[in-house]
């Protein structure tokens, strides 16, 4: 029988300074059986940075022909593309003809050989933006993480402070160039 996934939500108080956005977002994100708790966090911290009408968590994981995160129009085309982690150039190529804009956020400890690898193949697609989550930081930000979350978020330049239940942490977002 396979593994379920693990079911978290999240009550996120986000003031992004960077875009003039202040909300509260309700989440629910299901942690696939083979991902890890670091990689979760970053998807969480991707879709906080591009929050927007229509975002949404796609299959990702479960189907590779979706990405990570997704923003729809109203007749279903994808106008925002997010994947998480350290994608191939092809597949980079091939996804970056799916939608006008793309995202890649990377965060483990492998990811800055990941971009000397991958930059010269990467960097012909004018629409993709390339962004590093500093690996210390996702893993101090995932030893927060519990079933239920109430967490508040605020957004400046290239930082995201979180604060959760009496704990705190800066993530640093770098645009990798």
């Amino acid at each position: 029988m396979a593994t379920k996934p693990t079911i978290y939500k999240l009550t996120l108080a986000i003031s992004d300074l960077n875009r003039e956005y202040y909300d509260s977002v309700s989440l629910t994100v299901a942690l696939h059986p083979s991902e890890t708790l670091e990689r979760m966090m970053a998807r969480v911290m991707a879709y906080c940075l591009n929050v927007q009408e229509n975002i949404a968590f796609a299959k990702g994981m479960s189907n590779v022909e979706e990405p990570d995160i997704w923003v729809k129009t109203l007749d279903n085309q994808v106008k925002l593309w997010i994947d998480i982690g350290e994608p191939a150039p092809d597949r980079v190529k091939k996804c970056s003809r799916l939608a006008p804009e793309m995202k890649v956020y990377s965060f483990n400890s492998k990811s800055n050989v990941w971009w000397e690898q991958s930059k010269s193949k990467v960097q012909q697609f004018s629409h993709v933006k390339f962004y590093q989550f500093d690996w210390q930081q996702v893993q101090v930000l995932a030893t927060f993480v519990e079933r239920t979350m109430d967490w508040s978020l605020t957004i400046s330049g290239d930082s995201i402070y979180v604060a959760a239940n009496n704990q705190e942490c800066e993530l640093l977002v770098s645009e990798l160039v």
